[in-house]
């Protein structure tokens, strides 16, 4: 779909071109002469004879062929414009510019997709509306700025909000970064993020590809084709960092299960970011931090120095470090005694290092030295060093410049003092190097970096009785299951289940006791949250308390029948699933019984889930120490868990029309791991 006029056009058309730089087609067309496009270049508007010294055309069909055009005119005149250019000029890149489009209504939608069908007619391409353009290495074809210099290794970015990729832009290359192709796509009416992706991953090659993309994206049209080329991009060696907006989701829904209340599309979002090895950042200032920290090799370890002069930034980047998991380990021996005696009096070398405000270009070369040669327990550094205004900063920065050349463990650089040292923040940039302004900022986003798990990959699943269960969902209608059918269902899948009886009468009950060993647990059916109503028995030991009980439940408002099992003990765990619109399924994993709800500590991931994603899992639990077992208490066998959730990835696989599903609790120790109560809704 990507084609080479869009990026190399031998000659460019602003339709709307002007004199007046305040007018998107002005300013555009002056970015487009000023900025070294070296093809033809025209303009189209009936109010002028010349823009800016070019001669200008009244119309589209007095132009000459051309290869791309910008349009910046009104709507309404729009399609017109693009079918004469389509069918009489040759022209199959075009870029609108032009609001009043899908995002004003169906009025709006409508002369959209008139503009689309025109454009995929030709085999062409259309990049928008509502965008503010797009820069390639051959021209600016943008109207709002900044305008970054072409760097063939910067990072790609694209995003679906102009005036966002404008912020995004204005906070990146004051902190050095540099980028290659960036994409303003607006309403996205024929080319999306997803498109871009693929043409990057069909297209990389690792020696002239950029391997850093930034996204900033409003929707996810397509989950599973976005999977496919971020993960094979990021397999590639790329490095992908996105902001997905709109993070709540807005408005409460009827739910009447565990994953229901738990589950959602943000929750899936991030879950499809993780599968792909996309880091979601949710800020600006996470983004270009990301960004930057994406131009250093990955670390290796995660044992950090924070080398500063200023003791406050050093102890509040040591806690955010900490506090993301990170360590900050203490330096201590000979080799450190060696380090501080040639360090003012009053410095510290324990980590935080901290050489003092005195400190010198030549004490930081020092312990950068160090740190490099001699202290093997550390895997990189990061530098916090400003001004106060009272002297220059020029020698320190070289130093940083010197050392981040030659060091094999990576030196990040968090330079404060934007206004007081700009001079030196600017020429440590033309010197080929980004820079962070905020420690705490960089602590967060550095931790979150590292934690960043590889791409999972999509697992082989164990097989299922498929005619099983396609058997029970030709026949159930839409709604919740009953537990003889979901008892079928995990039969078929291998997921152990609790031995039961569904009885509806007394003499039910009677023979159901006989077969099932005491205790018994007896549950009403009909009501969705049963213990809610009462509707929850246990250690029922002996016939006559079968009979009472059966009495007492059946007088619940909406009983239809009692559940009667064999009381087991063990961990009580959560997992469910939900299926979310385009997305598939998200299945989630907790601690169970009533403290699914209360701690929410829940992990999430899109299926189908193999061994190694479950782990992940499980192991990212807040609970995990708990799962393992604490203080004497016995835990659980992490291992059965993570079969459980992938025997469920099964399932749902071979039953989509599951709508959502519940295993709560699900109880478990070192040796078995048992679903005792379930739910399933059906939604064809």
């Amino acid at each position: 779909m990507f084609l080479n006029t869009l990026f190399d056009p031998e000659s460019i058309v602003v339709v709307g071109g002007s004199n007046d730089c305040s007018k998107p087609g002005g300013k555009v067309f002056y970015n487009l002469l000023k900025q070294g496009f070296k093809g033809r270049l025209f303009a189209v508007n009936p109010k002028e004879t010349l823009v800016q010294g070019l001669p200008c055309y009244a119309s589209t069909k007095e132009l000459p062929p051309v290869s791309l055009a910008i349009i910046a005119v009104a709507s309404k005149y729009v399609e017109e414009i693009i079918r004469v250019l389509a069918f009489e000029k040759n022209c199959k890149a075009f870029i609108l510019f032009s609001a009043g489009f899908s995002e004003t209504g169906d009025a709006g939608k409508k002369l959209e997709q008139k503009c689309v069908a025109i454009v995929d007619e030709v085999g062409g391409i259309l990049i928008g509306p509502n965008c503010i353009g797009i820069i390639t290495e051959k021209y600016k074809g943008v109207f709002a700025g900044p305008i970054p210099n072409y760097d063939p290794m910067g990072c790609d970015c694209v995003s679906e909000s102009g005036a966002t990729l404008v912020y995004i832009l204005e906070m990146a290359l004051p902190r050095g970064l540099k980028f290659r192709d960036i994409f303003s796509i607006g309403n996205s009416a024929q080319i999306g993020i997803e498109d871009l992706l693929e043409y990057w991953d069909q297209t990389f090659n690792v020696a002239t590809s950029s391997k850093i993309k930034l996204l900033y994206m409003e929707k996810i049209s397509d989950p599973k084709r976005f999977l496919k080329h971020a993960r094979s991009l990021v397999n590639k060696g790329c490095r992908i960092a996105a902001i997905k907006s709109g993070s709540s989701d807005a408005g409460s829904r009827a739910v009447s299960s565990h994953t229901g209340s738990l589950s959602g599309s943000n929750i899936a979002v991030s879950a499809l970011f993780r599968k792909a090895g996309v880091v979601r950042c949710f800020s600006r200032v996470e983004l270009v931090y990301m960004a930057a920290i994406f131009t250093y090799p990955p670390l290796r370890g995660d044992h950090i120095a924070v080398i500063t002069h200023a003791g406050g930034p050093g102890v509040m980047l040591t806690d955010v470090l900490i506090k993301g998991g990170m360590n900050v380990p203490k330096i201590e021996g000979p080799e450190a005694n060696e380090l501080l005696v040639q360090l003012h009096e009053g410095s510290s070398v324990s980590n935080p290092i901290d050489f003092l405000a005195t400190g010198t270009a030549d004490q930081l070369g020092k312990i950068l030295d160090y740190v490099e040669n001699t202290f093997d327990q550390i895997d990189a550094s990061a530098v916090v060093f400003g001004t106060t205004g009272m002297w220059k900063v020029d020698d320190v920065y070289q130093v940083l410049h010197e050392k981040i050349k030659t060091s094999k463990k990576p030196i990040f650089p968090i330079l404060p003092s934007i206004i007081q040292a700009a001079e030196e923040v600017s020429q440590f940039h033309t010197m080929g190097h980004v820079n962070f302004t905020d420690e705490v900022s960089f602590g967060y986003v550095l931790s979150r970096a590292y934690k960043t798990h590889k791409p999972f990959s999509d697992p082989t699943l164990p097989q299922v009785d498929r005619k099983k269960i396609q058997q029970v969902m030709n026949t159930v209608p839409n709604g919740y299951l009953c537990p003889s059918d979901i008892e079928i269902l995990f039969q078929a899948a291998n997921i152990p289940m609790v031995k039961q009886k569904t009885v509806t009468s007394v003499s039910e009950a009677t023979e159901a006791a006989k077969n099932l060993n005491f205790p018994l647990v007896m549950k009403v059916n009909g009501p969705v949250h049963k213990s809610d109503v009462g509707g929850v028995k246990l250690n029922i030991k002996n016939s006559e308390e079968v009979l009472n009980t059966f009495h007492n439940l059946m007088q619940i408002q909406g009983a239809e029948s009692v559940l009667m099992q064999q009381q087991k003990s063990g961990m009580e765990l959560f997992i469910g699933a939900s299926r979310e619109d385009g997305y598939g399924h998200l299945i989630l994993c907790g601690l169970g019984g009533i403290f699914v709800e209360v701690f929410k500590d829940i992990k999430a991931a899109l299926a189908p889930v193999g061994k190694e994603e479950a782990m992940a899992m499980i192991k990212n639990l807040k609970s995990y120490p708990i799962l393992k077992g604490i203080r004497g208490k016995e835990g659980v066998k992490v291992e059965l868990i993570a079969e459980t959730i992938i025997k469920l990835s099964a399932l749902l696989e071979a039953a989509p029309e599951i709508k959502e599903l519940d295993i709560n609790p699900l109880l478990g120790n070192l040796h078995s791991l048992t679903a005792v109560d379930a739910r399933i809704l059906i939604k064809k």
